[in-house]
């Protein structure tokens, strides 16, 4: 939900800029980081609703019957699936958000400077967002009981925690510089 909240903030810096005389040198980039904040917004929507489901699906098969041997294999069985779906859902979240960090600071110092603050707060939902959704990941991922997916996701995770902080603090610093950019090559 935060997430969808900064690429809503995305597409409103977008719209607060496009189609004015003095953003006219940055209009290929509002355009496509408005597209971007407004398909990042139904995306991380439709993954909150996702992680929900899938962690639901985790948490009923914690709670199948482990009476007998056959009801404990189902149960491991049902928790490793569960697990891992409980995993993928925040993943996907970690993923759109550096998408979303990177849009955000494709507009700063490239757009409306009166929302300015927009495109930093921008990413930095998009650092929390990424940052809460790695930590449901890791959460998750023991229960998987697949030491190599858990490996190569732990991987994955760190290299987009890395490259969202580093594009967040990057967008930070051309923000509260104030100072405009050249225009992107498009």
């Amino acid at each position: 939900m935060a997430g969808a909240l900064g690429a809503s903030l995305v597409s409103m810096v977008c719209a607060l800029s496009t189609g004015r005389a003095r953003y006219a040198a940055y209009e290929a980039t509002l355009l496509r980081c408005g597209e971007v904040g407004r398909d990042l917004a139904a995306e991380l929507l439709d993954l909150a609703d996702e992680d929900a489901f899938a962690y639901a699906g985790y948490a009923a098969a914690l709670k199948l019957p482990r009476d007998t041997e056959d009801e404990q294999a189902v149960r491991r069985a049902a928790i490793r699936t569960g697990a891992r779906a409980a995993s993928d859902a925040p993943m996907g979240c970690v993923i759109a958000c550096a998408r979303l960090a990177a849009a955000a600071e494709s507009l700063a110092g490239r757009s409306n400077v009166h929302a300015a603050s927009d495109v930093l707060v921008a990413a930095l939902l998009a650092e929390a967002a990424a940052r809460g959704a790695a930590d449901n990941v890791r959460t998750n991922l023991p229960a998987t009981d697949d030491e190599q997916y858990a490996d190569t996701i732990n991987r994955k995770l760190d290299a987009a925690l890395h490259e969202v902080a580093a594009v967040t603090a990057q967008t930070r610093e051309i923000v509260l510089s104030g100072q405009p950019r050249e225009p992107e090559d498009e």
